[in-house]
């Protein structure tokens, strides 16, 4: 137990020591530790950026339902086999569809049937929105996505089935059409030319990774769609979703509705199926596989940096040894172990690494702070972010300065006293 002591009275005094020198070969410190700086930013950086994407890749995938399934003609895929011209001729789902998946799948809790309209300029007043995205939604669409509202509500279920000329709009919709606060329930949007009142306002959102942000989007009943746009046009894209019952696999009822469907639409045993089932990991696992790949190349980068950066500490910490070899000579005459000797260089190696590591910390975080104002993007370094640059710095500290501290500690005494 007393040796403990010992050894950590000796590294507290060795980091002393370190800080000492340090400030006084402020310049050759700064370069030193340059490289560490360098690599641990390139490292970090690039991991804060794929947790911050991994994160709103998730938190936008959950906004679509990990227990949803997607009934539509075009399938989720990736690659260049994709055959577009073939899923174009597929018939759109319908409302028809829509009520006979409701009836016959039992491992379903709800489903809602959605359309894709054009971009329109939404007008109220002499004021306007442009360039605003547009989905026909079935009533219970409201129980598939959970929509948080500043203000009103989603459209009824009579709403919906009369067709009802109802809107619900997106928060940028709201600032953009109602400044300074103004209270949107029941004031008139003209969208296409035609008039619909606004039943609610979704809360902000923000920007999504998949693009299904709320934000720049208005909602309005599939049934008041029809009178100005083709449902079964292929200029549109509409989907049924499917919400699974609780505990019930997504793939299971993926499967379920699979069946289904090809009874719904008569199809043979080995007829091709002209619609797709698809469901969130689709989009979340090629895109998982890619930040992966982004992480590598990130510690690859940062790799070298550090490996510049080692090389520039174990140089630096010779020239220490150089320069204090009278001091360590006179340190073992007074008796002082090879351990205590090994101890302070590398004390001084690992404190080099940590304030350049630091350094780029530092760097990550407020660059992170200034993209979060300036471009309003959730980029944020995470605690475990942190403590890996920190591991990382002392690992190159212990590795750079070993060999260095390793000679310091094997000096004769005599001979070292005798250095000039």
């Amino acid at each position: 137990m007393k040796q403990v002591f010992i050894i950590i009275n000796q590294i507290l005094e060795s980091g002393a020591f370190a800080l000492e020198a340090l400030k006084a070969n402020r310049v050759r410190t700064f370069l030193s530790t340059l490289g560490i700086t360098i690599g641990i930013f390139c490292i970090i950086m690039v991991l804060s950026i794929v947790d911050s994407l991994e994160k709103n890749l998730q938190e936008s995938v959950e906004s679509l339902g990990k227990d949803v399934a997607f009934v539509e003609k075009w399938p989720w895929e990736f690659g260049p086999d994709y055959k577009w011209w073939k899923y174009m001729n597929r018939p759109n789902p319908n409302l028809s569809e829509l009520k006979k998946i409701s009836e016959q799948t039992t491992l379903s809790a709800a489903a809602a049937l959605t359309i894709d309209l054009p971009t329109f300029t939404v007008k109220s007043g002499n004021r306007s929105a442009e360039n605003v995205r547009g989905i026909a939604a079935s009533y219970n669409f409201s129980v598939i996505r959970a929509l948080d509202f500043s203000y009103g509500r989603f459209f009824t279920e009579s709403e919906s089935n009369n067709g009802d000329p109802v809107a619900i709009i997106g928060w940028a919709m709201y600032e953009n059409l109602f400044p300074g606060g103004i209270y949107p329930i029941d004031k008139l949007v003209k969208i296409n030319g035609k008039q619909f009142r606004v039943c609610g306002v979704v809360k902000k959102e923000g920007e999504s990774l998949i693009n299904n942000s709320m934000d720049n989007v208005f909602v309005i009943p599939v049934k008041a769609s029809n009178s100005y746009i083709r449902v079964n046009s292929n200029m549109t894209n509409s989907r049924i979703h499917v919400k699974a019952k609780p505990g019930v696999p997504v793939d299971m009822l993926e499967d379920e509705l699979k069946g289904v469907m090809r009874s719904i639409r008569k199809l043979r045993p080995m007829e091709d199926a002209d619609f797709a089932v698809n469901k969130t990991t689709m989009l979340s696992e090629p895109l998982k596989q890619l930040f992966s790949v982004v992480s590598i190349a990130g510690w690859v980068i940062g790799g070298f940096a550090m490996l510049v950066g080692g090389f520039g500490i174990a140089n630096i910490m010779f020239v220490s040894v150089k320069e204090r070899t009278q001091q360590i000579g006179i340190q073992k005459s007074l008796g002082a172990k090879n351990y205590f000797i090994l101890i302070e260089f590398l004390v001084e190696s690992v404190l080099l690494c940590i304030v350049g590591g630091t350094i780029g910390l530092l760097l990550v975080y407020l660059l992170a702070l200034g993209v979060k104002e300036f471009f309003d993007l959730n980029l944020f370094l995470s605690y475990s972010n942190i403590i890996l640059g920190l591991m990382v710095s002392v690992a190159i500290g212990i590795i750079s300065g070993f060999i260095p501290a390793w000679s310091a500690a094997k000096l004769d005494p005599v001979e070292a006293i005798r250095a000039k």
